[in-house]
C-alpha cells in the first residue's frame, strides 16, 4: 500500500495546470508558416559554401556529419539569425545525413532560432549567479519588459528586438548580464539596461559591451575596485636543484 506521501507526490502531476508543466516558450516541432516552409528560398552565398567546406574538412572522411552543429549556425547567421526548415534541409544535403538527424539537433539546442527574430536579440541569464548577483535578473528582466514592452519568446512589429530568457551564458562572474546579439552587457543595473535599449531603439551606437562598471580599465572579470589578491608580481614556484647521482 502506497503512504500517504507518496500517494501526494504520485497525484500532484495531474493536478497541475497545462501553463505550470509546459515551461519553455517554444514548439519542438515544425508548422509551416507563410515565411517558414520547404519552399522558402535558401542557399549557401559562394562565400560561406567555401566556409561550409572548410568547416567539413575538419573532420576525417565518414564523420563529416560533426560539423552539423557549426553549419547550421552559419546558416543561421547568413539568414538574418533565424533558421528556416529549408536551411535545415540544405545541411542535411551537404552533409548526406537524414533530415530528421538535423531537425533533432536544430530543436534541442536553444541558440538555433526556428522562427524570424528581431535586428536585435536580447538574450536575459535569469538562473542562479545572475539572480543572485548585484541587483539580480528579476530586476533587469522586468526593465527589459518594460522598455522594449515584450515579454519573454516575444518579437515587436517592426522586427527591431526579440526578447528571450535564456539559461546560463558563463559571464557569471560578472552577474547580473543579457546577451544582445553576439555582444555580452554585464554588471547590470537597470539604468544600464534601460540606457543600452534606449540607445538601439534610437539607432545610436551601443555601449561598449563588458562589464558596465569601471569601464575605463575593466576589460572582463577584474573586480570593481581594488585588487584583493594578486597584488604583488607572482613569484616563481621554487625548487631545489638535487645533487647528482
Amino acid at each position: 500500500m502506497l503512504s500517504f506521501l507518496s500517494r501526494r507526490i504520485l497525484a500532484a502531476p495531474a493536478r497541475l495546470s497545462l501553463p505550470q508543466r509546459c515551461l519553455s516558450d517554444k514548439l519542438f516541432v515544425h508548422r509551416d508558416t507563410p515565411e517558414n516552409n520547404v519552399d522558402t528560398p535558401f542557399e549557401f552565398t559562394p562565400e560561406n559554401l567555401e566556409r561550409a567546406r572548410s568547416l567539413i574538412s575538419n573532420y576525417p572522411v565518414g564523420h563529416e556529419r560533426a560539423a552539423m552543429m557549426p553549419l547550421l549556425d552559419l546558416a543561421q547567421r547568413q539568414h538574418g539569425g533565424w533558421l528556416p526548415i529549408s536551411a535545415m534541409h540544405c545541411v542535411a544535403d551537404m552533409l548526406k545525413v537524414p533530415r530528421m538527424r538535423v531537425y533533432e539537433v536544430a530543436t534541442f539546442y536553444t541558440m538555433y532560432n526556428r522562427d524570424p527574430i528581431g535586428k536585435y536579440h536580447v538574450q536575459i541569464c535569469t538562473t542562479t549567479p545572475c539572480m543572485l548577483g548585484g541587483c539580480g535578473s528579476g530586476s533587469i528582466l522586468d526593465t527589459c519588459k518594460r522598455v522594449l514592452g515584450l515579454k519573454p519568446g516575444q518579437t515587436d512589429s517592426e522586427r527591431l528586438f526579440t526578447l528571450s530568457e535564456v539559461e546560463c551564458l558563463g559571464a557569471c562572474v560578472n552577474a547580473p548580464m543579457v546577451q544582445i546579439n553576439d555582444d555580452y552587457y554585464e554588471d547590470l543595473t537597470p539604468e544600464d539596461t534601460e540606457a543600452i535599449l534606449m540607445a538601439l531603439k534610437r539607432g545610436e551606437k551601443p555601449p561598449k559591451p563588458g562589464p558596465q562598471s569601471g569601464q575605463d580599465w575593466r576589460h572582463c572579470c577584474e573586480p570593481k575596485g581594488n585588487l584583493t589578491s594578486l597584488t604583488e608580481p607572482p613569484k616563481g614556484p621554487g625548487f631545489k636543484v638535487l645533487p647528482e647521482l
